[in-house]
């Protein structure tokens, strides 16, 4: 009992040392991290961010975000931070913060969106995350349940067991409470594009666009289990809260900008770059650096800047495929070797498809005990100066059968000369005027727009099929569309 309380006490310390001032509601709270920490953790997390995705180069585009981003981080409520915008090379709908400033934006919201203000919305949203103090929030209570597990297991052999498999319940634990922080940010996203001169009703009507893309039926993601509340029940809560603001700013204009918007986006990258590597027919294809392998059947191939995994639906066996710093075989074996802390079991050269080779046998420098045996295999292919690197891991019962599968990708590493898939090209946003007065139906064939398309090409626009359009307006439509 005497240990119970002295932890108590010791965690009863500890958050009295560490209440500290939320800058948006005024109120005291658990706070573990500093703002110097939160400062630090963004700076230290951005280059992994950017090594993911990639930087999405455009300079007047990443000029307007950075114009509209710092006139908002003044108003916000924590107007002195350092704050930073950047544009990700990704294709996904997403915008995201780190604690400390650092504000993202996909190239494929970019293309989303119909005008400023939509954008504006969205920034706000976001720069509110950081001034709310979101993300350090949430790793302090997430700290603090640690904290507590640890202490259950120090006294429990029962809670020892369950602080092993907690992680899973702790998300869910903290789910709401992201919820609470999305709906907080949608707030202070309204309250921020409204004071810089944004219409925030264009806002709300983005959560239209995000409803559509977040699929239908089956394919939907249940609302209790989106850490973000529901598109279209933020439509409504953003309509009111605009309301709001536009009446407490009733000297203010509140400006759209859409034409402006759409000819910043003119011919912007939209979708999969091609050149940075596509599966076509179970084949991944890698125009840029001239190369091709298949793709094990039912496995899921997923492809970044720094890498691509090609992981089996059971999850017992990933091959990674990526580019060794070193252009020796025998540095680049000692770079993987220290890189993942394994050992030479046995090696060998040999030749893939023209290509000179070596083959090495892996294996963990200290297995973990009572884990399945795990079977780890290098493959260096030399190109040139790229030093190609396949990285097989594979374990459980059906081992043999993953190595074979990883093996015939591996030895169908070949030469890309198809010259059609070579100058395969990325699909670019083109910004056309209307011809006629008529429906958005009838613009897309005007443009020989695929029929197929056409309710993908209504999202991206915000519009319906059947949406009346007039001549000279501006819209959205897709060049080098690729084959179907």
């Amino acid at each position: 009992m005497k240990l119970v309380n002295f932890f108590q006490l010791l965690v009863l310390s500890l958050l009295l040392a560490t209440c500290a001032k939320n800058p948006v509601t005024g109120k005291r709270e658990v706070m573990l991290m500093s703002e110097s920490e939160e400062i630090k953790l963004g700076a230290e997390s951005d280059p992994e961010i950017v090594a993911e995705f990639g930087v999405f180069e455009n300079p007047e585009l990443q000029a307007f975000i950075n114009e509209k981003g710092n006139e908002m981080a003044k108003i916000s409520h924590r107007s002195s931070l350092p704050f930073h915008f950047k544009i990700l090379d990704s294709p996904v709908v997403n915008a995201f913060a780190l604690p400390g400033g650092y504000v993202y934006f996909t190239r494929g919201i970019l293309a989303h969106f119909n005008n400023e203000a939509q954008f504006a919305g969205v920034l706000g949203h976001e720069i509110g995350h950081v001034t709310a103090r979101h993300g350090a929030n949430q790793y302090s209570k997430q700290m603090l349940a640690e904290i507590g597990l640890a202490i259950g297991a120090s006294i429990s052999k029962e809670l020892e067991t369950f602080a092993e498999i907690a992680g899973v319940g702790l998300q869910l634990l903290f789910m709401k409470y992201g919820r609470e922080d999305e709906s907080q940010s949608d707030e202070l996203g309204v309250e921020y594009s409204s004071r810089t001169g944004n219409d925030g009703k264009q806002m709300a009507d983005f959560f239209k666009t995000l409803d559509k893309l977040g699929g239908e039926g089956e394919d939907r993601m249940p609302a209790f289990l989106s850490t973000h509340p529901a598109p279209l029940d933020r439509f409504e809560k953003v309509g009111e809260l605009t309301k709001v603001w536009q009446e407490k700013l009733p000297n203010k204009s509140f400006s759209v900008n859409r034409d402006s918007y759409l000819r910043r986006i003119d011919d912007m990258p939209y979708g999969e770059d091609p050149q940075q590597g596509f599966v076509e027919k179970s084949v991944f294809y890698h125009p840029a650096l001239a190369f091709y392998f298949p793709v094990p059947k039912d496995w899921t191939l997923t492809n970044t800047p720094s890498e691509v995994d090609i992981t089996e639906e059971s999850g017992n066996a990933l091959l990674i495929f990526d580019l060794a710093k070193e252009n020796d075989f025998e540095l680049a074996l000692k770079e993987t070797l220290d890189e993942n802390e394994l050992v030479v079991v046995r090696d060998k050269n040999r030749r893939i498809n023209g290509f000179q080779a070596m083959e090495a046998e892996l294996k963990q420098k200290t297995p973990e005990s009572g884990a399945e045996p795990i079977t780890i295999k290098l493959i260096l292919i030399q190109d040139g100066k790229n030093m190609f690197r396949f990285l097989a891991i594979a374990q459980g019962k059906e081992v043999k059968s993953f190595n074979a599968s990883m093996d015939n990708a591996v030895d169908g590493f070949s030469r890309l000369t198809d010259r059609e898939k070579l100058n395969r090209q990325v699909e670019r946003i083109q910004i056309v005027s209307v011809r006629r007065n008529g429906t958005f139906a009838e613009v897309l064939a005007d443009y020989k727009m695929p029929a197929a398309r056409h309710k993908e090409l209504a999202i991206l626009n915000g519009m319906e099929l059947t949406d009346r359009v007039t001549s000279n307006m501006l819209v959205k439509v897709i060049k080098n569309l690729k084959p179907e």
